[in-house]
């Protein structure tokens, strides 16, 4: 079995980032000690626009924390800018490692 990734891009209203921040640290905290979780990242990918990665164990491990992923993620989106009408204010993406370098 393979790790699997996830990442979830998004853009923080320009007015919003401090309170994106600490609900982020929350949502970052309640996710510790998740079954299969190896870690969390969020990176910065100019100024409002943000990434959150997660690494995982296997693509089953994703998949029985979903629901609590996506209710960390409830609370931060009204705190985020629409990417596109097709996408609406988060571009999540997933699947497994297939290359990996320590």
């Amino acid at each position: 079995m393979s790790k699997f990734m996830n990442v979830v891009r998004s853009k923080v209203k320009e007015d919003k980032k401090d309170e994106y921040m600490k609900k982020l640290k929350e949502f970052f905290d309640n996710m510790k000690g998740t079954e299969g979780l190896i870690s969390m990242k969020q990176i910065q990918t100019a100024p409002n626009n943000m990434c959150i990665i997660g690494e995982w164990k296997d693509e089953q491990s994703i998949a029985k924390a979903r629901d609590k992923m996506i209710a960390g993620l409830d609370t931060v989106r009204p705190m985020l800018e629409e990417i596109s009408p097709e996408l609406g204010v988060t571009d999540p993406v997933a699947g497994s490692v297939i290359l990996e370098s320590k």
